[in-house]
């Protein structure tokens, strides 16, 4: 199932191999007893996941509760709840979900977690998650699962519209996913699309459009040095091209898809191509229509010569207001923990932050993927949230709206990234 070596799921193998203890034990932490919140996942089968990770927690920790309060499927959604959260001092939510750029943003109100570490522990994860999540001398977080844009495509239909293999640049994509909607909408498939993403305006078309750009060499928002990166011909370019694609490739409600809206028509069976995360890989696996009949690969190259797949990933961190501080860092641990880890890959193909695990024979033989992987996430690129800071949010806010003005054809390419750079030029004040 595997094409290129380059497949963006990459990890680990240029890595030494990490030693871990598996001790199999959950440390409590506390022997208090305790009722904790944690804001769950409910994307894909994730719920099913989480509520898993809750009873071997709760079975090994009796005395500690955990209260599962549903979270929104859109991440700028879940920021924003925090922020609000936050700002009134509150520890309605004990235990949260981190999005690899948060940190930063997050740092003042999480609770420092190397204490309850030992190094041991530590040298077990890929040590960039544990930088990214170490703001001054403080641990905010501890990573739990890793995650890269990756294109999802159907083996069966390549084989009958006489393709070799999955698109190499996006104007192959363009032109393959053509060929294949007007076919079988020819053998009366009328909901058939040559290709689905994320196109709502939110974090998810952040992550999409930088692909885009950074494919085509055209910058990468802000570079590391803080120079604003929108306003050139090949991201222009860029744009008007995944402009195109709506109502022509992909449905014009693609505008208002996230990662489950574009999932569903793949898994009815009714896209050729789809850009997603790791996690979509699982739950591609149970559906009727394509579970035998799909492989992945790394994204499109663009002119540059390159692909690129925004770096992605989750981490556990615990509120500072937390009335029960010790309880949530208990499950925090245990959430993160190899055993843990070990289970939510087998489960749901989620990319562990424990290198050891990718040499793991029963990870390796319930995701076979995993074993094809042969650099530290290869093409994999961090969104600009280190050198904004604080802003970043506001930061992909701008950009990601511009990007839709763009695609609704609310607005060229052109006068919206011309905007776009004066807006980023007065947030930044450069």
């Amino acid at each position: 199932m595997l094409h290129r070596t380059r497949l963006i799921l990459a990890l680990a193998l240029l890595l030494p191999t990490l030693a871990f203890a598996q001790s199999g034990a959950i440390d409590c932490v506390t022997d208090e007893p305790a009722t904790i919140t944690y804001l769950g996942d409910p994307v894909g089968n994730l719920p099913v996941v989480d509520a898993e990770t809750v009873a071997a927690f709760e079975a090994a920790c009796p005395n500690i509760t955990v209260e599962v309060v549903p979270g929104p499927a859109s991440a700028s959604d879940v920021l924003a709840n925090y922020l609000t959260m936050f700002e009134g001092r509150s520890g309605d939510i004990d235990v949260l979900r981190v999005d690899v750029i948060w940190p930063g943003v997050l740092a003042e109100n999480l609770v420092d977690l190397k204490p309850y570490f030992s190094e041991e522990e530590l040298a077990a994860h890929f040590p960039g998650y544990i930088q990214n999540n170490t703001i001054g001398d403080e641990m905010v977080a501890i990573a739990f699962r890793l995650g890269a844009g990756m294109l999802y495509y159907r083996t069966d239909l390549l084989e009958k519209y006489g393709f070799d293999g999955p698109p190499a640049t996006w104007d192959d994509l363009t032109a393959m996913a053509t060929t294949i909607q007007e076919g079988e909408r020819s053998d009366g498939n009328a909901d058939f699309w040559g290709f689905v993403w994320q196109g709502n305006n939110y974090e998810g078309l952040t992550c999409n459009a930088l692909e885009w750009q950074l494919s085509e060499g055209a910058g990468s928002i802000v570079s590391p040095e803080g120079e604003i990166q929108v306003n050139n011909d090949a991201m222009i370019g860029a744009l008007e091209r995944a402009a195109g694609w709506i109502g022509t490739i992909s449905p014009p409600g693609v505008l208002s898809y996230v990662e489950d809206d574009a999932r569903a028509v793949w898994h009815a069976g009714n896209a050729a191509f789809m850009r997603n995360w790791p996690y979509a890989y699982s739950v591609s696996l149970t559906s009727e229509a394509i579970s035998d009949v799909f492989a992945v690969s790394a994204l499109p190259e663009g002119a540059s010569g390159t692909y690129a797949a925004t770096m992605g990933g989750w981490s556990i961190g615990v509120n500072r207001f937390s009335e029960n501080v010790d309880a949530a860092v208990a499950f925090a641990k245990h959430f993160a923990s190899f055993e843990e880890q070990k289970r939510r890959a087998i489960m749901s193909s989620i990319n562990p932050t424990i290198a050891a695990l990718y040499q793991d024979e029963d990870v390796i033989e319930a995701v076979p993927i995993f074993a094809g992987l042969d650099a530290v996430f290869m093409g994999a690129a961090p969104r600009p949230s280190t050198v904004t800071g604080s802003l970043y949010n506001q930061v992909s806010t701008l950009y990601s709206t511009a990007v839709h003005d763009v695609l609704s054809g609310d607005e060229d390419a052109a006068t919206a990234m011309t905007l776009l750079e004066l807006d980023l030029q007065a947030l930044l004040g450069n």
